[in-house]
């Protein structure tokens, strides 16, 4: 039995002993880890503290404790139809959601929301808790989260020491009884036991295992880096274009509703604003002079250089620090050691920005990191979801509004978008690409069908994503 699997099971037991709420008495824990996989987890992280595309389930018991547990089940069946009621839990709720609206549940017994409550307990209160301690310092109130590496490895080294023993043991064995039978025999040494067919071949056996599986296992996480968040050649806040100017996302993106790609924005969209907003707000001109030096716009005379792709760094250098020195002289009266300090160290910051090892120039596109990365073997279309499906860019990549530095929100493993696909619903309504699919349209307008997922028209085929 595997650590994991012990661990439920004790706190299965502990269910049952009534050790948690007398509702969860009868739950049974993988069973609910079951039904949170296939109904919740396209929406709700799995950590159960942290906001996915709806809100972190660690504690709903306890924020429903004010209403019948009846509420609870309600709720989640079909969500909309409580917050119709006016229940006051729900319309709160809504108000923090809306528009993404829950999926109804009809089919989940009370026993198999109280497994996923049970899931959901577990999973939440496994890990440890910060508190603070009696100096004011962060402290934890739950052992971490044990690496269970050096515990695998120490009992890989007991077992190779016994296999050595035991080997030593049968050999001596061996000569013994064939010294008794007055055969010919050697006792044979640790060496020569090392060194047999058998150790060998089942060493050479063990690393093709290993390296097997370690392929396979960093294979299959390819581009699946949730939470990576790497430092970016210029500090692009989504907060304040995003967020604080509501700046649309295919206004920057718009390869997103019309081709595969989302696209990277060229500095020239860039331009569109920064050709009159020189200045950045927290930043000065520290960062979008990096965008002026990539693109060859010279801020100080409100033009693009002649020529610029043959200019020298140094050429190239004068330009810019004089802009950067009269904006300085120009918020602090004078040029001082400082000032010459800070022109010296954004321009350095410019060069190191904009340049890299196999781009050896400042002038040119700017260098940013790859975030989001699938795997060559896999078909995905932004203009699919966004154009024809009407996603919100938040329902993969998270509040992207309210990022200063952009970080990978969602697993992208196919799990994640099979479980997608079966549960969103195609907006069949005024929507000209899913005319042809006239038998759903006929099953709506008599009745039969209330919606058609994704899965309906063949989202889960391998051979929709997988070409």
């Amino acid at each position: 039995m595997s650590y994991k699997s012990l661990t439920i099971w004790i706190l299965s037991l502990m269910v049952a002993l009534g050790a948690t709420t007398t509702h969860a008495q009868e739950a049974d824990i993988e069973a609910g880890k079951t039904l949170f996989k296939n109904h919740c987890a396209a929406c709700h992280n799995r950590n159960m503290k942290d906001d996915l595309t709806g809100p972190a389930l660690g504690g709903v018991e306890e924020r429903w404790a004010d209403y019948p547990r009846e509420d609870l089940y309600e709720w989640i069946r079909n969500s909309q139809a409580l917050i119709a009621q006016g229940h006051p839990r729900a319309v709160e709720l809504w108000n923090q959601w809306k528009p993404t609206v829950m999926n109804n549940f009809p089919n989940l017994t009370d026993q198999d929301i109280e497994n996923i409550l049970a899931y959901i307990h577990y999973e939440y209160t496994k890990k440890p808790e910060v508190a603070q301690g009696p100096t004011g310092e962060t402290t934890s109130t739950q052992p971490q989260a044990s690496d269970n590496t050096f515990l695998i490895a120490t009992i890989f080294v007991i077992l190779a020491v016994l296999a050595l023993v035991l080997a030593r043991i049968v050999a001596n064995l061996n000569y013994m009884m064939a010294a008794r039978e007055g055969q010919p025999a050697e006792r044979k040494t640790l060496m020569d036991i090392l060194t047999s067919k058998g150790v060998v071949s089942f060493v050479i056996f063990a690393l093709v295992v290993l390296g097997g599986y370690t392929t396979v296992n960093r294979a299959i996480m390819l581009g699946r880096q949730q939470g990576y968040q790497p430092d970016q050649p210029i500090k692009f806040s989504h907060a304040t274009h995003a967020g604080l100017h509501k700046i649309d996302c295919q206004y920057c993106h718009d390869g997103a509703r019309r081709s595969k790609h989302s696209i990277i924005p060229a500095a020239n969209t860039c331009m569109n604003c920064h050709r009159a907003i020189k200045k950045g707000s927290k930043y000065g001109t520290a960062e979008l002079t990096k965008i002026f030096a990539s693109i060859g716009y010279d801020p100080s005379t409100d033009k693009y250089i002649e020529d610029y792709d043959q200019l020298s760094q140094e050429e190239i250098e004068k330009i810019y620090k004089k802009w950067i020195t009269d904006e300085y002289v120009k918020d602090n009266g004078t040029l001082d050691a400082e000032g010459e300090l800070e022109i010296e160290e954004q321009w350095e910051n410019i060069v190191k920005s904009l340049t890299t090892e196999t781009k050896t120039r400042i002038q040119g596109e700017i260098p940013w990191v790859r975030i989001h990365n699938l795997p060559d073997h896999v078909f995905f279309s932004h203009a699919q979801h966004v154009s024809v499906g009407k996603i919100e860019c938040q329902k993969c990549h998270g509040p992207i509004e309210e990022m200063e530095v952009v970080a990978q929100y969602a697993p992208l493993s196919m799990g994640w978008c099979v479980n997608c696909h079966r549960k969103t619903e195609v907006k069949f309504a005024d929507n000209e690409y899913y005319k042809s699919y006239a038998r759903m349209h006929e099953e709506i307008a008599a009745g039969k069908r209330d919606k058609v997922t994704v899965e309906d028209i063949g989202g889960t085929e391998c051979q929709k994503c997988h070409y």
